[in-house]
């Protein structure tokens, strides 16, 4: 999907929308807007139903403040103006209260953006906006004194947040991976003391392979071809709305029966996907004219280790990702179900993705199918698509599970007797 096609107003609708279906802001709270290449100021109204925002609602503000349209602007349009005035390079303003980032705003701190790599490469310019009265030229003032700083991301004292970038999907993309990374730090947090990666650290996930690869022309697509692509984009999809990862952050495959795959591709709306839109890899080709997700030689590797997988997820669910930015053991003896889908995962330095893949493809096993990647991700696999995501779902839940219950007690895992048992009735193999 190109925003460039799409109108301001339509732009607006779909991202608040996003915003709202996510619980990232309430009903009235929240504003989004564009600027035009005219000097118009498209912006979302004052008093509306987040919910049941459309493009007729939503206000053109004229370069001479004519407004046009059956409401008011937000009440908050004066720091959006501020904004534009300051940044001329800024064409997009987000604001939105999400929970965690309104926890840290009332903390007055900022999230530590060096938990994983991919949201200090997203998210580097950030600092705090003194506090002041909502829609008041103060709080616009406080705004644009720190973008002035040329600073991206905003935190609004006791207030949220406020982004402003080149448009409306990077805006949205900073807003979804730094308030990823609050509700990370927070939740890392009730599992003991959290870990950050260096700058070298970071530096290291800088690969090239997707850029490198040759290409192919497909001469056909097999049914079996449009069936894979058709079941990744529903699970994508799904994956999108419950949260396993953000809008350009995970990647899923499945190998065909001919010995390629078809992957997620590189910087592409996650929300928006479509069957076209993935990457058939051949013979360590890709398909013309496409680019491939980061990881797909790690993916590659997996595959040509272990004959019995045929998808792999790799995705930053903020549960388990909780227990890769911290010391804690994940142990998933805690129902049966999860021990029986997920049997004995361990973890894995940061650094074996980039440095290592071949060792750590060759660290899947059928009593191995998920591992968990210090500060980096999670990749789950299966004989099946469907298995894979099954899998992932419950890695995810079982972890939210184990969080919850420190603020109870003590976890009783499932005893060696038991999983000796479960072994047994579910031919479960080692």
């Amino acid at each position: 999907m190109h925003m460039d096609y799409i109108h301001p107003a339509d732009q607006l609708v779909m991202f608040m929308q996003r915003i709202y279906d996510r619980g990232l802001t309430t009903t009235s709270g929240g504003n989004l807007s564009i600027m035009d290449k005219d000097g118009n100021i498209w912006i979302t109204p004052a008093g509306i139903d987040k919910g049941t925002l459309t493009r007729r609602d939503i206000i053109c503000v004229k370069p001479d403040g004519t407004c046009i349209g059956p409401h008011k602007p937000s009440s908050e349009f004066p720091f959006h103006q501020s904004v534009y005035k300051m940044r001329p390079d800024i064409h997009a303003v987000l604001h939105a209260h999400p929970p965690a980032l309104v926890a840290f705003s009332i903390a007055r701190k900022i999230p530590d953006l060096d938990l994983i790599p991919t949201v200090r490469k997203t998210c580097d310019r950030i600092s705090i906006a003194k506090y002041a009265v909502p829609g008041s030229k103060e709080l616009g003032e406080n705004i644009a004194k720190e973008f002035e700083k040329d600073i991206e991301i905003v935190l609004l004292e006791n207030h949220g947040v406020c982004i402003g970038a080149k448009d409306m999907f990077t805006a949205f993309m900073m807003f979804e991976t730094i308030d990823y990374s609050a509700n990370l730090e927070i939740l890392a947090a009730k599992l003991g003391s959290v870990n950050r990666l260096s700058p070298e650290a970071i530096k290291i996930t800088e690969t090239r392979n997707h850029l490198l690869m040759d290409d192919f022309i497909p001469n056909s697509r097999s049914s079996e071809e449009l069936e894979a692509r058709r079941e990744m984009i529903t699970l994508i999809r799904r994956s999108y709305k419950q949260g396993l990862f953000t809008a350009t952050h995970g990647t899923y495959s499945v190998r065909l029966s001919d010995g390629s795959f078809i992957i997620t591709p590189f910087g592409r709306d996650r929300a928006y996907l479509c069957e076209e839109d993935l990457v058939r890899i051949k013979a360590d080709m890709k398909e013309l004219g496409k680019t491939p997700s980061r990881a797909v030689k790690s993916h590659a590797l997996i595959y040509e280790k272990n004959p019995d997988i045929n998808a792999i997820l790799l995705a930053h669910p903020p549960h388990a990702m909780a227990f890769a930015v911290t010391d804690a053991e994940f142990d998933p003896r805690t129902i049966p179900e999860s021990y029986i889908l997920l049997r004995d995962i361990e973890k894995q330095p940061y650094e074996g993705l980039y440095v290592s893949p071949e060792s750590v493809a060759e660290r899947f096993a059928p009593n191995r199918p998920a591992l968990i990647f210090k500060n980096d991700c999670v990749i789950v696999t299966g004989s099946t698509l469907l298995q894979a995501f099954d899998r992932m779902e419950v890695l995810e839940s079982t972890a939210h599970s184990i969080i919850n219950s420190k603020s109870i007690g003590d976890i009783v895992h499932i005893s060696p007797d038991e999983v000796d048992d479960l072994k047994e009735a579910f031919n479960l193999k080692d």
